[in-house]
């Protein structure tokens, strides 16, 4: 069987504490998007991690972890990842990579921090991981498939072909130093000694596991709020976030995806630029930064710290729809135990009309958030297993909640850590 975790809004919802949570009883779990421009924080017996191109999976030994087609290989980044786990005295993950996978190139990271440069004031927010550049030479078709590092020939013919073009854009665009075709040919012919022993027909191991009944688990990164057709764009990521995807990153039939648990906070945070109408600022702001997350609420993988705002019942009934989702995870709600009172934003006022449906970003950036303000529970509620065991108004705002976004709520998480969950 295979399920789906995914976010429901900006990304940094806590996945990965879900997939990990779910890894117990998952035989295969893979990443399907992305690159190393996000991550997933993760605790558990091991010590507290943040994980960015690796699955969340990799702490059990039983799984099989998987680096999907449709990611971005940064491949020295990955073995580093790896290198790091096993350093802290994590087993070594079984790891296959698909040779359908394109691979991060040095130069894209260049290109992401060099367009960010030229664009000053006006910048996208990027983490300069080159994830834009990436997915700009993939649709261009001149980006590297892992398959491609084993016919050298073909490969060097490419490198040359594909670097004069680059070298234009660096010398009269950006006006830096030149690519040297040898020294990266070289340096993909080194990539090729690192990932050969993973490299894998991911799609038909998928066919055959899922023909055998293998529980498998498609893990997204970021949010459908960023993905490039349904987010706010152009603030968004550059691959798909949605659970569809998922069919597509992985290899597998779409039909095969049977459950789409989508992953919400209990409040709203953001990394990067772009529209967020329910976003708070100043000493409000910080306080709910401060004792957010799982140490403060600020990126796994930048550090940067995080936009923070009240629940948008709105855009999470909207990222929920465009996801697909089965079910909900509610996470972080624990954070809230301090506040006497709690706004949730259950609609948007534009030009002087109110709507619960999420707009295009040209209307976004006019939208006032609408707010319901319910009674806050005021204690601390880490350490209870039981839903019925939470405070009666903690139920009522997961059960407002709920009904806002039309999914069933079936875990709540209230703590980081990987036993700190309630099922209802």
């Amino acid at each position: 069987m295979v399920k789906a975790i995914v976010g429901a809004n900006w990304g940094d919802e806590g996945k990965g504490k879900i997939t990990d949570m779910l890894g117990q009883e998952s035989d295969i779990i893979v990443r399907f998007q992305g690159g190393s421009n996000a991550g997933h924080t993760i605790i558990n017996k091991y010590g507290k991690f943040a994980l960015h191109l690796l699955p969340s999976g990799v702490f059990y030994e039983h799984t099989t972890c998987i680096i999907g087609n449709g990611v971005a290989l940064n491949i020295p980044y990955l073995f580093e990842e790896v290198k790091s786990l096993t350093d802290r005295g994590v087993p070594e993950p079984k790891l296959l990579v698909s040779d359908r996978a394109q691979i991060m190139m040095p130069y894209h990271i260049l290109f992401d921090q060099y367009e960010e440069e030229r664009l000053g004031g006006k910048s996208f927010g990027s983490t300069k991981s080159g994830i834009a550049p990436f997915y700009s030479d993939k649709y261009a078709k001149i980006g590297f498939q892992v398959s491609e590092l084993f016919d050298e020939e073909s490969l060097k013919e490419k490198v040359e072909r594909v670097c004069e073009a680059k070298n234009v854009i660096l010398e009269h665009m950006y006006h830096k130093p030149l690519i040297n075709t040898e020294e990266l040919y070289n340096t993909l012919i080194e990539y090729r000694e690192m990932v050969k022993p993973y490299v894998c027909d991911v799609s038909a191991y998928l066919y055959e596991a899922i023909k055998e009944g293998k529980n498998i688990l498609l893990e997204g990164q970021l949010g459908a709020l960023k993905d490039p057709d349904f987010g706010i764009y152009p603030m968004v990521t550059s691959s798909s976030t949605l659970a569809a995807y998922g069919a597509i990153g992985a290899g597998i039939a779409p039909y095969e995806i049977k459950e789409i648990i989508a992953v919400a906070k209990a409040y709203s945070s953001a990394v990067g630029a772009g529209e967020f109408v329910s976003e708070i600022f100043g000493e409000e702001a910080d306080e709910l930064r401060k004792r957010g997350g799982d140490g403060g609420e600020f990126g796994a993988t930048t550090g940067r710290p995080r936009r923070m705002g009240w629940f948008d019942a709105v855009a999470t009934r909207y990222g929920c729809r465009m996801q697909g989702a089965t079910q909900v995870a509610l996470t972080v709600l624990d954070v809230l135990g301090y506040l006497k009172e709690l706004p949730v934003c259950v609609g948007y006022e534009v030009d002087g009309v109110v709507t619960k449906d999420f707009p295009t970003t040209v209307k976004l950036a006019k939208a006032k958030p609408v707010y319901v303000n319910l009674p806050g529970w005021n204690q601390e509620i880490r350490g209870i297993t039981k839903y019925e065991e939470l405070p009666e108004n903690c139920r009522k705002y997961i059960e407002f909640i709920e009904k806002e976004i039309g999914v069933p709520v079936t875990m709540v998480s209230n703590g980081p850590g990987r036993d700190e969950i309630i099922y209802r």
